[in-house]
């Protein structure tokens, strides 16, 4: 019996996989490049090659499956809403053909609210999908990505300022990809949960962007201001660093939703929504090397 992972090459989907197989669990992996995984394949991963929305690529993977871990991928293409759900729902489906018990859906803070939320909108359909399939899901809901600054680092390196729709009073939970990672495993490896259940992933502590500013200007070591936009304003810049038309109207929505409170977590934080990275370790040991980097000589 196995466990399928659907992204693993993904900041996420890889240390999952990782974690996984150091803890004896045999994995099976779905990839249309084998040769990217091919690490992972010597760790001992199963590859099934093939895209995530091919019905015979699950087909081959599910085959003996115990648990999946499902993450519908980034916004990249122009009709992704309807693709991800497309995707989401035909895996749902052979979820249930074949049986697999147990699946972790990776969702997010805003899920609750569907459409609306831009490229979160799908995943309050994807959720449903698969607690309609299996008897035990839960659903990751995590809060904002920490990597997500990293969309910033131009910005960061040249100006020394965060620009963004966000008010400065709105505190949100942000997190670690790896702390989503080790929540995943700790979660599949874990036997004694049932039903189904939506679990926040929410980082150490909510933070407003000018507490973030400001852990950012004493890891830097320079300063870094909080500056508040327009939400055309955003668009806009988004349009102008290359971002296309459609995708930069899903991120506006986006901040939209997270300006109106639908991007609101809508799990307390606990002990178990708590996850350790903090933004400061986060800073400085993935965001400083590249803003250094990027900086003018």
């Amino acid at each position: 019996m196995s466990i399928v992972v659907n992204t693993p090459n993904g900041n996420i989907g890889r240390p999952l996989v990782e974690k996984l197989l150091a803890a004896g669990r045999k994995v099976t992996i779905i990839s249309r490049n084998p040769e990217k995984v091919a690490d992972l394949a010597k760790l001992g991963a199963k590859v099934v090659e093939g895209s995530i929305d091919e019905k015979a690529t699950l087909d081959a993977a599910f085959q003996g499956a115990e648990a999946l871990f499902w993450l519908s991928p980034p916004l990249a293409r122009p009709d992704f809403i309807t693709w991800a759900q497309n995707a989401g729902t035909q895996a749902a489906a052979l979820v249930k053909a074949h049986g697999v018990k147990r699946v972790v859906v990776l969702s997010s803070v805003g899920a609750q609210n569907g459409p609306g939320t831009g490229p979160v909108s799908v995943l309050k359909p994807v959720e449903e999908a698969f607690k309609a399939a299996a008897p035990h899901v839960t659903s990751l809901r995590a809060g904002f990505f920490m990597e997500n600054l990293l969309r910033d680092v131009a910005a960061i390196a040249h100006a020394g300022a965060i620009y963004t729709s966000t008010p400065p009073d709105k505190a949100f939970p942000m997190v670690a990809v790896a702390d989503i990672a080790s929540k995943a495993a700790e979660v599949l490896l874990d036997a004694s949960w049932t039903g189904h259940r939506n679990l926040g992933v929410h980082g150490p502590k909510d933070i407003t962007y000018p507490e973030a500013a400001a852990v950012l200007t004493q890891v830097l070591g320079r300063p870094v201001k909080y500056v508040q936009v327009g939400l055309e304003d955003m668009r806009s810049g988004m349009k102008n660093a290359g971002l296309p038309e459609w995708m930069a109207d899903s991120f506006t929505e986006m901040y939209a939703a997270i300006k109106d409170g639908r991007m609101d977590a809508a799990e307390p934080r606990s002990q178990d929504t708590t996850t350790p990275t903090t933004l400061a370790q986060f800073a400085t040991t993935v965001l400083k090397p590249v803003v250094e980097q990027a900086r003018p000589a």
